[in-house]
């Protein structure tokens, strides 16, 4: 079949071999759709690269002629781009950050600007539930005002009113989905991101877990698998969820405590050993207000429209995210190292 015959959309994921891209783009690839995988250069899962009808293309997305390629052709574009490369520059405090975080969306939206007469690319983008700030109640449904306190969530809400000031202008339809807390393993792939997989790291390793409050500060959080899941209906709904953005989120927040106490209850079933203690330490110089403010979502808005809701429980969650680490750590224990 000529590829200009094939009538199915071509969805481009930007940056698929990442934590959420892996698990996006596993989930599409069992889509109806022409599935393009962007990366900087690393190789997306084998299930998922060696797919039939995924290309494959590598792209320094922060080089405007470069995206513009990548993503030339495109129905949907799913960008799941953010520079979170180490503790502290995941806060938006190295100088590569709003490169990425901001600049990335403003080339996006001006390679995609249709020619006259030519349709819209919808554009899925990744926000993060974190953009408001402190709000005053610890559960928000996305109609608070965004205050965001620091340079990484300014940044995503400034990519964010980047898209939107396109989709106005009729260049693209854009829907920003606000992600909460992320949790797990991607398909594929051993290594994951966020507090959870580090906490669980550091009970592999026999080391206590630490936190830097008194364990009652809640976190929302959400299994990647539910993450993609919520892309996908994105996709599926994308004319009716276009020009706004949209919270994910189980509506529950749980205590740190407590989940890392779980935590070092499920490490310990693994390996034998006691439960690894749990322990408040001071918190670092870079810790900011949102590191000790509650949060819970409330994420009915994009339920009723899509129908989407969390699939996995929290404990369930949990459980395959020290499963997936654990087989790491046993197949490659120098790998499951915490960095210091």
């Amino acid at each position: 079949m000529n590829p200009s015959d094939d009538k199915r959309p071509l969805v481009t994921v930007l940056g698929a071999s990442g934590f959420i891209g892996s698990a996006v783009a596993a989930e599409l690839v069992r889509r109806p759709v022409r599935l393009r995988l962007v990366t900087r250069g690393h190789r997306p899962p084998a299930a998922v690269a060696d797919a039939k009808d995924v290309e494959l293309r590598t792209a320094d997305a922060t080089d405007p002629a470069a995206l513009a390629a990548a993503v030339a052709g495109s129905d949907v574009v799913v960008h799941l781009l953010a520079h979170l490369s180490g503790d502290i520059n995941w806060r938006g405090a190295d100088p590569v950050a709003e490169r990425v975080n901001v600049g990335t969306m403003r080339h996006l939206t001006a390679a995609l600007r249709p020619e006259p007469g030519g349709r819209p690319v919808t554009v899925i983008y990744a926000g993060a539930a974190s953009q408001v700030g402190l709000s005053a109640a610890p559960r928000i449904d996305g109609s608070e005002p965004d205050e965001p306190q620091g340079a990484y969530d300014r940044q995503k809400l400034a990519a964010q009113r980047l898209l939107e000031q396109a989709t106005r202008a009729g260049d693209v339809h854009g829907i920003t989905l606000r992600l909460p807390t992320v949790i797990g393993c991607a398909p594929g792939r051993t290594t994951s991101k966020g507090v959870v997989a580090a906490m669980t790291k550091r009970a592999l390793a026999g080391e206590p877990i630490t936190m830097w409050h008194d364990g009652t500060v809640r976190r929302d959080l959400l299994h990647v698998d539910d993450i993609a899941r919520a892309f996908a209906a994105a996709l599926d709904h994308g004319h009716e969820l276009v020009g706004r953005h949209w919270l994910l989120g189980s509506g529950h927040g749980e205590p740190l405590g407590a989940v890392f106490r779980r935590i070092a209850e499920l490490v310990a079933d693994r390996t034998g050993r006691p439960p690894v203690p749990v322990l408040t330490v001071d918190p670092p110089e870079y810790a900011e207000l949102g590191d000790f403010h509650s949060i819970e979502i409330d994420a009915s808005a994009f339920r009723g429209v899509t129908g989407w809701q969390p699939r996995l429980t929290l404990d369930q969650a949990l459980e395959r995210t020290v499963d997936a680490l654990y087989r790491h750590t046993v197949e490659a224990p120098e790998a499951a190292e915490p960095r210091s």
